[in-house]
């Protein structure tokens, strides 16, 4: 397997940042300079995404999480904590299948258990079709904009646009075919991790239902809900996000003590 790309900063407990559909590492920006002070941060470019996009993609996301798994392992990164975005968050939740003691505490964000994401602003496949006939640069834009209540006018809008239109055409369409393909309903139930789950209540990508989904069969889970967001939470309302995240991280947990004290 080729190795992806993987931004890696600070030192401390490792914190693993995991990217959506259409994203790169650099849409983790605002957090890996937050958090690379108590952190070591780390943010892996998914295969044929941002600048791991000469790398053979992947058409299913047991793959893409096996993916940074050996990525990490590489790094000999044991233990670690874990969040993922959108497909991201798929991602994770299979990598807590694949790893699950490796994961010292789970952040599920803007994500569900169902793949094929109903209740999406457009299902996979018309997305599959309109990537297909109006290329990747025009799906970049035209997506993004779902993610922000501001659409392209957001501050932060032109990291989403960017990231998507380094994604190889052939891993965007694989990404599509990994998520209509994945369901992690049947696994949540084993999920014993600590774990948060984020939402945006204006998600026009992940409707409530699925966080609710999570919630209700995680375990060990909390919800937290932000007011006024649409799917980019980190982006639109990056001070409180980063603030709900390091919370999570330092409750009930003797490694991190001394880092916040």
């Amino acid at each position: 397997m080729q190795d992806i790309f993987i931004e890696d900063v600070g030192s401390g407990t490792p914190l693993v940042l995991v990217h959506g559909f259409l994203g790169s590492s650099e849409m983790w920006t605002l957090q890996t300079d937050f958090f690379k002070k108590n952190f070591r941060v780390l943010a892996p470019a998914l295969p044929g995404f941002g600048k791991s996009n000469k790398v053979n993609s992947c058409n299913s996301i047991e793959d893409m999480a096996k993916s940074i798994l050996t990525s990490l392992e590489k790094k000999k990164i044991e233990r670690f904590y874990l969040l993922g975005h959108s497909m991201g968050g798929m991602i994770v939740q299979e990598m807590v299948k694949l790893a699950g003691k490796k994961i010292l505490k789970l952040i599920c964000y803007g994500t569900g258990p169902r793949g094929n994401i109903p209740g999406r602003f457009e299902t996979i496949d018309v997305s599959r079709e309109k990537l297909k006939t109006n290329g990747l640069d025009n799906t970049a834009y035209r997506i993004a904009k779902t993610w922000f209540i501001e659409e392209d006018k957001s501050k932060y809008f032109y990291l989403c646009e960017e990231a998507g239109k380094q994604t190889s055409l052939e891993a965007a369409d694989n990404a599509l075919v990994a998520m209509k393909n994945w369901s992690g309903i049947e696994n949540l139930k084993n999920i014993k991790n600590e774990t948060l789950i984020i939402w945006g209540d204006q998600d026009k990508a992940y409707n409530f239902n699925q966080v609710e989904t999570l919630k209700e069969n995680i375990i060990n889970s909390d919800l937290r809900i932000v007011n006024g967001c649409s799917h980019n939470v980190h982006l639109e309302k990056l001070d409180e996000f980063n603030a709900i995240v390091s919370d999570f991280l330092k409750k009930n947990c003797l490694v991190l003590a001394e880092i916040f004290s």
